[in-house]
């Protein structure tokens, strides 16, 4: 899987649900509107400093949830659909990870039969006190999912559920 890819999709389906979210009045705290991560360059693992970093602006900030949006990727070709996972003993994760989940079934592929998975490996889940959930929009590893999650419709209609399912567990908004 191309990294710089997903980093440039995750991006821009990140500004996409941060727009419609902000027309709805919710107030949106992005870890990364650009390019550059949360590290230092002279640093010598920069992943592990940026997902540090990352965790502390979110305990530092306390938001009433985090959503982070990745692409997924598989050593299988015919794998595909989006999957949003949650650390396994956060009741309030699993509720926004199962919102979102319904969402982009939903919204975006009726035909996916994936459910909102618990997880307790994954750093970001672990190390963050408020409720989070991981948004997998979809595997790159697809052939024609990964043709997909480059079209700007595709991409309008991911950020369209995952905002709506973020507007449905905070507890309003329109659908």
């Amino acid at each position: 899987m191309d990294d710089s890819l997903e980093k440039e999709l995750n991006l821009i389906i990140a500004k996409k649900v941060q727009t419609i979210l902000k027309q709805q009045d919710v107030e949106v705290l992005m870890t990364r509107e650009s390019d550059k991560g949360l590290y230092e360059e002279q640093t010598s693992n920069k992943k592990v400093q940026d997902m540090k970093n990352r965790c502390a602006l979110i305990n530092d900030t306390k938001p009433d949830c985090v959503v982070s949006i990745h692409q997924n990727s598989y050593h299988e070709e015919y794998v595909k659909g989006a999957q949003v996972f949650y650390y396994g003993s956060s009741e309030e994760g699993k509720r926004l990870a199962e919102t979102l989940q319904e969402r982009l079934i939903s919204y975006v592929d009726p035909e996916n039969h994936r459910q909102a998975k618990a997880n307790s490996s994954y750093y970001l889940l672990k190390k963050t006190e408020v409720p989070i959930v991981i948004v997998e929009c979809g595997f790159l590893s697809n052939w024609e999912e990964a043709k997909k999650l480059q079209e700007d419709n595709y991409q309008n209609q991911i950020a369209w559920a995952v905002a709506m399912g973020i507007l449905s567990y905070l507890g309003g908004g329109v659908e």
